[in-house]
C-alpha cells in the first residue's frame, strides 16, 4: 500500500529540482511521486525528462498556470493513504514529510500542517524568512485565517500541508495560484476538521535566488479567505 503521495508543482527551478528529486527518492516510505511541470522553460523540463522513469506521474502544462492549477492537475491521480504538497525549491526538508505522516498515523489525524514557527521564537528566526516584511505578512495572514476560520494555527500559509487522501479528494479546488493555501485551509475549516501542526525545518530563499511569491499574493490570500468563508 502506498503510504504517501507527494505532489510537486514545478516552475523554472533548474537550480534545485534535481537535488529535490534525489532527496524525495531517499525518503524511506512507500511513496507515489507526482510532479507537475507548470510551463518551465529554463531547463527544468530537461531534468524532469531524465528522471521520468523514477517519477510515478509526470504532468506537463504547456504554459504556466499557477501552483493551485498544478495541484489540481495532480489531485485526480493520488493513490497514497496520505497526500503531501512539496514545493520544488529547497526551502523545506522533504524528510519532514515522513515525520508528519508518522505523527498523523500514530494519532489518526485527518490533516496536519508543518509549521515553520512552532516552538520557535519567530522574531529570532527572521533570517529563515529572508525579509522582515515576509515575517509580518505571514503573522498577519495567519491571524486573519485563524479569526475567519476559528482555528489556532501558527503558520497557516506553510507549504507542508498533509491530508488523508479521503479528505483531499473530497475538496474541489478552484484557485489557480498561491491562494491554494487559504482556499484549502478555509474549506477544511468549513468541513469542521481540526488541523494539527508539527514543527519543521525551513530555510527561506530570496527573490534573487528564485522566490516567486509577492506582496500581491498576500492581498489575494486575504481576499480568498473572505471569499470562501462567506460567499462560496
Amino acid at each position: 500500500m502506498i503510504e504517501l503521495t507527494i505532489i510537486i508543482p514545478v516552475y523554472n527551478e533548474i537550480k534545485t529540482i534535481e537535488k529535490l528529486i534525489k532527496k524525495i527518492l531517499k525518503i524511506d516510505i512507500k511513496k507515489q511521486i507526482i510532479i507537475i511541470d507548470d510551463g518551465s522553460s529554463d531547463g527544468t523540463e530537461l531534468v524532469l525528462a531524465k528522471y521520468k522513469k523514477k517519477i510515478d506521474k509526470l504532468i506537463i502544462h504547456k504554459k504556466n498556470l499557477g501552483k493551485g492549477a498544478a495541484i489540481q492537475s495532480g489531485q485526480r491521480y493520488v493513490r497514497g493513504k496520505y497526500v503531501g504538497i512539496q514545493d520544488a525549491d529547497l526551502e523545506y526538508d522533504p524528510s519532514d514529510l515522513k515525520k508528519i505522516v508518522n505523527e498523523m498515523s500514530k494519532k489518526d489525524l485527518k490533516v496536519m500542517y508543518g509549521s515553520r514557527v512552532l516552538n520557535k521564537n519567530k522574531f529570532k528566526n527572521t533570517k529563515n524568512f529572508t525579509h522582515i516584511v515576509r515575517i509580518w505578512g505571514n503573522i498577519f495572514l495567519t491571524k486573519a485565517s485563524n479569526f475567519l476560520n476559528r482555528q489556532k494555527l501558527t503558520d497557516a500559509h506553510t507549504c507542508y500541508k498533509v491530508f488523508k487522501r479521503s479528505i483531499f479528494k473530497k475538496i474541489r479546488l478552484r484557485e489557480k495560484g498561491f491562494s491554494f493555501c487559504p482556499e484549502i485551509t478555509t474549506k477544511i475549516s468549513i468541513m469542521n476538521i481540526e488541523i494539527e501542526e508539527f514543527p519543521i525545518n525551513y530555510i527561506g530563499r530570496t527573490y534573487e535566488q528564485g522566490k516567486k511569491i509577492t506582496a500581491f499574493d498576500g492581498l489575494d490570500a486575504l481576499y480568498v479567505l473572505i471569499k470562501y468563508r462567506y460567499f462560496n
